[in-house]
């Protein structure tokens, strides 16, 4: 009897002392977020021990959908507020947890070796810029953007030829990181992160504030701790990760 005793004391504490996973907690992110967010949820395990986060990171339109047709997640991040908008409107996300958590800027960017233009009017020459890609305008933000510019300066028809939409911002980066295109529109963040392999041309402007905001998913599984990771990315903590990586701040 003693010895069965011990030998359930014993299991006791082995269990006792095994950290169990309390909750894994889904952040949908756009796509230019991958670098920045995968410190932070680093530093929030930490900060919750056992917790886990897992990223899926994607355009922000491509995240919206998944989510409408019911993909796990318990938090959404957006490259831009029309997106969460419509998040919002189609009831997907909780309105009262949004918040804006940081800012970014459209850039112009070359391949290594390729003529700077001076304009945007230059990217006319195709046979310098024979390939100029975007995110596509019907699920990229960052597309979404790049296309109003190129709208605004009476650029958009003459370079139907030219341009190559890609699946979200970072495959941009990548096409003119690898020399497959010449020029490309992503943000300055991501620029940045191949700062050797590209140059940024100039800094675009965009019809509004390039701002992304962050919402608890309606129907995540884990809400109270989707609030404690929204509450942790507005922390100065958090946002000092972000600047880091070429994010700007913006009010609450």
């Amino acid at each position: 009897m003693l010895k069965r005793l011990l030998h359930l004391l014993s299991a006791c504490a082995l269990l006792c002392a095994t950290p169990l996973i309390a909750a894994e907690l889904t952040v949908s992110a756009a796509a230019s977020l991958s670098n920045a967010f995968t410190d932070i949820a680093h530093v929030f395990e930490a900060k919750h021990p056992g917790d886990k986060v897992t990223l899926n990171t994607a355009a922000s339109d491509v995240l919206l959908m998944q989510i409408e047709r019911g993909a796990p997640a318990d938090v959404f991040a957006s490259a831009d507020e029309a997106t969460m908008d419509r998040g919002v409107e189609q009831k997907l996300v909780d309105p009262a947890s949004r918040r804006d958590f940081a800012g970014n800027a459209l850039v112009l960017i070359v391949a290594q070796g390729i003529q700077t233009p001076g304009t945007l009017g230059r990217l006319t020459r195709k046979q310098v810029y024979e390939h100029i890609v975007i995110g596509n305008p019907e699920s990229v933000p960052a597309g979404r953007y790049a296309k109003q510019a190129l709208i605004d300066a009476g650029l958009w028809e003459a370079l139907q030829g030219q341009i190559v939409p890609t699946q979200n911002v970072r495959q941009a980066l990548d096409y003119v990181a690898r020399g497959e295109a010449q020029a490309g529109f992503v943000y300055a963040t991501d620029a940045a992160i191949q700062k050797d392999k590209v140059s940024v041309a100039m800094t675009v402007p965009t019809f509004s504030p390039v701002r992304y905001p962050i919402a608890v998913v309606s129907k995540s599984a884990h809400a109270q701790l989707a609030r404690s990771f929204i509450e942790f990315i507005t922390s100065p903590e958090a946002q000092a990760v972000l600047k880091r990586y070429g994010f700007t701040s913006v009010s609450a």
